[in-house]
């Protein structure tokens, strides 16, 4: 687990690239009609366990869960399963995936639009109607580590993103 001070040392190059949409994000991840409202950095893990399937024992996507940074490094809010992100006033939102595209990084998660329904009471996450995740880091599954003694086992596997929140 990173240390607060190792997590705050890594946050200010993140809060840097909030407000920095990859010129590269495809036509298929932007969505129709809406305008960005705002877009939040994510440092934290993706996690995963070892389960046991039909074809032997491999590693299988639990949840996120993450810290969400505004373009100065403020903590703003969190991201978890659901998946939903929620906001330090208080509001939240769930995502459902819509489209996703392979991140241009080795090693690291898609790209992803998702549509957003709010859930919780209002604030600044009340109106997003969309968001994206682009700009990832790491946080694919292990490739190796998963066989019949380690199941039940869980891996946090670090990653980073950005979160682009859109409006109608």
């Amino acid at each position: 687990m990173l240390s607060r001070f190792n997590l705050l040392t890594l946050v200010a190059p993140l809060a840097i690239l909030a407000g920095t949409v990859v010129a590269q994000t495809p036509a298929s991840l932007v969505p129709a009609g809406e305008s960005e409202k705002m877009n939040y950095a994510a440092i934290g893990v993706q996690i995963y366990e070892c389960k046991q399937g039909e074809k032997g024992a491999a590693w299988s996507f639990v949840a996120p869960e993450a810290d969400l940074f505004d373009s100065t490094g403020k903590l703003v809010g969190k991201h978890y399963a659901g998946p939903a992100w929620e906001s330090s006033d208080g509001s939240k939102i769930v995502g459902s995936v819509k489209a996703r595209a392979d991140s241009s990084r080795s090693g690291a998660i898609p790209h992803l639009l998702l549509t957003a329904k709010s859930e919780g009471r209002g604030g600044v996450l009340d109106n997003v109607s969309s968001l994206q995740r682009i700009n990832t880091l790491g946080g694919i599954a292990p490739a190796s580590g998963c066989d019949a003694s380690k199941i039940g086992q869980q891996s946090r596997v670090y990653y980073s993103a950005n979160y682009v929140y859109f409006v109608k």
